[in-house]
C-alpha cells in the first residue's frame, strides 16, 4: 500500500511547526518533529491499514516536509525542493495570514488532545468531489458541519429569528422558502457558521454564531477551492455583489 498524499490538516500542522521555527526546516531527531509525527499518526482521517504502515508520517517524512515548507518560502535563498501544489498553497496561506493559520493549527491540536475529534463521525461533504477540503483542514470542517446539522441547534436558531420578528429567509440572497414553495417551504431554512473555522473553538456554539441561509448559498459558502477557506455569509454577499458589478461592465 502506498503512503497517501498529505492532507490539509497534516500540512497545516507541519506548516505551523516551520513558521514557529522561523521558517527554518527541522531535522529528524528534533523532539518537535517526533512529537508531530506521533500527532499526525493519531489524526482520525486515514484508514487503520494506512496508520499501521511503519513509514506513515515517520519523523523522516515530517522532517522532509518541513524542508519543503522552508525551502519554498519566498525569502529562502537556496534551491527549493520539489513539492506538490497543496504544500505551496499552504505556504501562501501562512505567508498571507499567519496568525489565523496558527490559530487553526492550535484548534486542531486542542481537538485531538481533548479527544473531541475522535468522537465526531466523518461528515458528508467534509471534502469535495476532488478530495479537497478548506485550507484549515477537514477536522475543523467536520466539527463545523456536525454543529450545523444538529437539528436541535437549527430549531433554536429558527425560533430565535421568529422571536425577533424577522422573516425566515436567506441572509445572503433573501430567498424565502415559504414564499416560493408555500406550505411545503414553511419553517425551512439551513444554518451556516458565521465565525471562521479557525475561531469556532471548542466552546458551545451560540445562536449568534449561526446565519440562516438557503441551500444554494449554503453550498457556495462551503464550496472549497484549493488553498481557500470557507466563506462567511458576509463574504459570499460581497462575492455576489462584485460578480454582479463585473457583469454590468
Amino acid at each position: 500500500m502506498r503512503i497517501p498524499a498529505w492532507t490539509e490538516d497534516e500540512l497545516l500542522l507541519a506548516g505551523a511547526l516551520v513558521v514557529k521555527n522561523g521558517w527554518r526546516e527541522l531535522r529528524t531527531n528534533d523532539p518537535e518533529v517526533r512529537e508531530l509525527s506521533e500527532l499526525l499518526r493519531s489524526l482520525p482521517i486515514h484508514e487503520p491499514e494506512v496508520l499501521a504502515l511503519p513509514s506513515f508520517r515517520s519523523p523522516d517524512s515530517v522532517s522532509r516536509k518541513t524542508t519543503d515548507f522552508a525551502s519554498n518560502h519566498r525569502h529562502y535563498t537556496g534551491k527549493a525542493t520539489r513539492c506538490g501544489k497543496p504544500t505551496l498553497l499552504m505556504i501562501d496561506a501562512f505567508t498571507e495570514r499567519e496568525a489565523e493559520m496558527l490559530q487553526a493549527a492550535r484548534a486542531v491540536e486542542d481537538g485531538i488532545s481533548s479527544g473531541e475529534f475522535h468522537l465526531i463521525p466523518p461528515q458528508p461533504d467534509e471534502v469535495d468531489e476532488l478530495g479537497v477540503s478548506a485550507v484549515e483542514g477537514r477536522l475543523l470542517v467536520r466539527r463545523a458541519l456536525a454543529r450545523e446539522r444538529n437539528p436541535k441547534l437549527r430549531a433554536r436558531k429558527i425560533d430565535q429569528v421568529r422571536r425577533r420578528g424577522g422573516p425566515l429567509r436567506c441572509e445572503v440572497c433573501n430567498f424565502d422558502f415559504a414564499h416560493t414553495y408555500g406550505e411545503l417551504g414553511e419553517g425551512y431554512i439551513e444554518v451556516h457558521h458565521v465565525t471562521p473555522l479557525h475561531t469556532s473553538g471548542t466552546r458551545e456554539t451560540k445562536l449568534d454564531d449561526l446565519a440562516c441561509v438557503c441551500a444554494n448559498c449554503h453550498r457556495m459558502c462551503h464550496r472549497c477551492r484549493p488553498g481557500e477557506s470557507w466563506r462567511t455569509p458576509a463574504a459570499l454577499r460581497e462575492w455576489m455583489r462584485k460578480s454582479a458589478s463585473d457583469d454590468t461592465h
